[in-house]
């Protein structure tokens, strides 16, 4: 049973490893994760776009690759001077494709 459970666990973590788009390999999710709430990234978004902000992801919209995304807070980094360091964009980045663009 302890064997099974072991190549259970290895086949669901070389899933999760598989979604992973190649730009966003390495990224630190976490941070990504605490950068956008440190950075209150949804009220500008929420100032933006109305509502509660969510209308700004649209997968099927001009991010429509992984690298526009990566453009996109590259973006926000510059003309808000944020003073992200590129490893941090990518992965905010990262934190926006598993959460809203999915992109494989």
């Amino acid at each position: 049973m302890q064997r099974l459970l072991s190549i259970l666990a290895m086949s669901w973590t070389a899933i999760a490893f598989a979604q992973v788009h190649p730009l966003y390999e390495g990224a630190d999710l976490a941070t990504g994760s605490k950068l956008i709430a440190d950075n209150q990234c949804s009220s500008c978004h929420q100032r933006t776009v109305g509502g509660d902000g969510s209308a700004i992801y649209r997968p099927q919209g001009r991010i429509n690759t992984p690298g526009a995304l990566r453009g996109m807070v590259e973006q926000c980094n510059t003309q808000l001077n944020l003073g992200l360091f590129p490893e941090e964009v990518n992965s905010i980045a990262a934190v926006l494709n598993r959460d809203h663009y999915r992109f494989k």
